[in-house]
């Protein structure tokens, strides 16, 4: 690791040009305006109608988390990834096993867009049924990838800002509505709490889910060797992207909860959302937010694919997995076919046997891992191994409660998430041990790309 430091100390220098607010507007942008609608019915339901404060609950992790993020990239300008923190500062067996972990993000984050594409598509033609539409766009997905099509930066700053109207015409067409309706003092406060129906193992369990509003923001600290200042910038940035995301998602799911009035009798849970900008907004509405939040996925569908097959095109190169197949470039379009091929198998087969709700819980599952171990980092290099003279409380308390937020968000993941993430963690931490004879040798660095 020391000789890699020195090779990039010693070369070619990337430009920093990056500022405060282009990197809080490209984490916005990353995670996407409308994260919170596509998890509103599903987080609802699970809550029970508690919507507003599993995203409150987990902006405080997030943001907590979001602090030792920050931290840990001014260590570490030139990695930005999770398993890097983990595995320089705790051990290096752990960090194999945060990045196996996010192994399955990325692979589970294609097979979730493609479920919800699926559900949307469903509200436009209901007659087509829904597995074929699984085919069609775990299809569509991957023709596209193997084509080579990649968007650009500016085409998602055009997504983000399109998407930002999007949730600007929900709020007043929500306001509108509202106007017209007769609200007591218990129906502005029941979305934050309803003495009928609140159950904090419930709630908890619902921000598990919620949680996923945020994912995303983590890639904001690859970009370290491009932005001024990145000591200062990657923190400030990172936490500012959070706490805007809360702050938006607040309002949205806020508003929808008002108008839909209650956190049952959605026609779909899956897009609820669509159904509450529905009631609010008329048939126009129903169908902007379809159609905005379909492209929306599609978008980050076809991105998902693409940064998963690189995943493991990075591990099979440097020969954590089978070299000959993973490793290997399809030479007329330079693109790893065989791996984008699998990536679509995944999502393909998952989108016909998963829910979108189990599918979430699997990607937080992975994710709330790596939000541990970031903070367990932050506070090993921070506070364990300062000097007695520089150690102060904040650098033990905030991430150690971090952690543990994170460590009973994942605890509150229903069993099924667990099960199935502890086997995928299980298999990975089999294959380490023999990869590495029982973790004697040095592990395998996993070249994790920036979605």
């Amino acid at each position: 690791m020391s000789e890699a430091a020195a090779a990039v100390s010693q070369g070619p220098r990337l430009r920093r040009a990056l500022t405060l607010w282009d990197l809080v507007f490209y984490g916005i942008v990353l995670i996407q305006p409308t994260a919170p609608m596509g998890l509103f019915g599903v987080v609802s339901q699970e809550a029970r109608g508690h919507v507003v404060t599993t995203i409150l609950i987990g902006m405080c992790a997030m943001l907590l988390t979001a602090l030792s993020y920050g931290r840990m990239a001014a260590a570490y300008p030139s990695a930005g990834s999770a398993f890097t923190y983990v595995g320089q500062e705790l051990h290096p067996a752990l960090g194999y096993v945060t990045g196996w972990s996010m192994v399955m993000d990325y692979m589970l984050n294609p097979l979730i867009c493609t479920i919800w594409c699926s559900k949307a598509a469903l509200n436009f033609l209901p007659e087509i049924p829904y597995p074929v539409w699984v085919v069609f766009f775990a299809t569509l997905f991957t023709v596209l990838n193997l084509r080579g099509i990649k968007a650009s930066a500016r085409t998602n700053e055009v997504v983000g800002i399109g998407l930002s109207v999007v949730v600007l015409l929900f709020l007043g067409a929500a306001v509108r509505f509202l106007l017209r309706v007769d609200l007591s003092g218990a129906d502005l406060t029941r979305p934050f709490y309803d003495p009928e129906t609140f159950s904090l193992p419930v709630v908890l369990t619902g921000t598990s889910i919620a949680c996923l509003t945020y994912i995303g923001f983590d890639g904001i600290s690859t970009l370290s060797e491009e932005v001024e200042n990145p000591r200062r910038n990657i923190l400030l940035a990172t936490v500012l992207t959070c706490l805007i995301t809360g702050i938006l998602a607040t309002l949205q799911v806020y508003a929808a909860q008002l108008v839909w009035g209650d956190w049952k009798g959605f026609p779909d849970v899956d897009t609820a959302f669509v159904w509450v900008s529905g009631k609010a907004g008329g048939p126009i509405l129903f169908a902007i937010i379809n159609a905005a939040l379909l492209v929306a996925n599609m978008g980050s569908g076809v991105g998902a694919q693409l940064g998963a097959a690189r995943l493991l095109y990075g591990m099979g190169r440097s020969g954590a997995l089978p070299k000959s197949f993973f490793g290997a470039i399809e030479p007329t379009r330079g693109i790893p076919r065989n791996n984008v091929l699998v990536v679509g198998v995944v999502a393909l087969v998952g989108g016909l046997a998963l829910t979108y709700q189990l599918g979430a819980e699997m990607l937080n599952f992975g994710a709330f891992i790596a939000f541990m171990g970031v903070n367990l980092a932050a506070l090993t290099r921070y506070f364990v191994r300062a000097e007695q003279g520089k150690r102060r409380i904040q650098d033990l308390v905030l991430p150690l409660l971090g952690a543990l937020i994170c460590f009973y968000l994942w605890f509150s993941l229903r069993w099924q998430a667990k099960l199935a993430g502890g086997v995928w963690l299980l298999a990975g931490i089999v294959y380490g041990m023999i990869k590495t004879r029982g973790f004697k040798r040095d592990l395998v660095s996993f070249d994790v790309p920036a979605d």
